[in-house]
């Protein structure tokens, strides 16, 4: 479940890149513009739809990676553990975490070119600075998929803290197993296995 939950969001890059002058944009033009611009991206570059792991690491790293909310999605997945944390364990967990996120968005990104897009009206108040955008992942031959995005405004503009894919949360996805994980071995066992799995095999590519 976990390593389809995790290849299933790459179905839509959580791309939220932005320019100074677009970074008052509302949060599903956001979404669009930018979700549209990675996959032409990929459907236009044959290394990238080869799997060029330094061509997909790239894209990832700038126009992904810079725009995830790290530290909120690592605190909301390690749950009532992380204010047990130190600072320093903190910006440890942060950095596995998004390693591990990477590293699995490398093996996944480049096998969803064929995909299209439906985005739903966007429910937002005046004033409002955490928003959820719905969309819709249509794939060939399959039945669609539903991507929400949880979304907040900061003063770099609206980054995305957790997504979820078909009503299952990627951070809550997450937070049982790293629960098991301190409660047996603490939070450097936590940061350990983090560690560990990100120096073993990369995932493989998405089919």
């Amino acid at each position: 479940m976990l390593r389809t939950l995790l290849s299933t969001l790459m179905l839509l890059p959580l791309a939220l890149s932005m320019q100074p002058a677009l970074a008052q944009e509302a949060p599903d033009v956001l979404v669009k513009r930018v979700a549209e611009d990675v996959l032409t991206t990929i459907r236009s570059d044959k290394d990238l739809q080869a799997g060029n792991q330094a061509k997909v690491k790239q894209l990832i790293e700038t126009k992904l990676a810079p725009h995830f909310d790290f530290g909120r999605m690592t605190a909301l997945a390690v749950g009532r553990n992380w204010a047990s944390a130190t600072p320093e364990q903190q910006k440890q967990l942060t950095d596995q975490f998004r390693t591990l996120l990477v590293r699995t968005y490398s093996g996944a990104l480049t096998g969803y070119r064929d995909n299209t897009m439906d985005y739903k009206p966007l429910r937002m108040n005046p004033g409002d600075s955490e928003v959820i955008v719905r969309t819709e992942v249509r794939r060939p031959g399959q039945a669609p998929v539903q991507i929400d995005y949880n979304m907040a405004k900061t003063p770099d503009g609206w980054k995305a803290y957790d997504v979820s894919v078909a009503g299952v949360s990627l951070v809550t996805n997450y937070r049982g197993e790293f629960n098991d994980i301190v409660k047996n071995s603490g939070i450097d066992g936590l940061i350990k296995t983090l560690d560990s799995k990100n120096k073993g095999p990369a995932p493989p590519p998405a089919k």
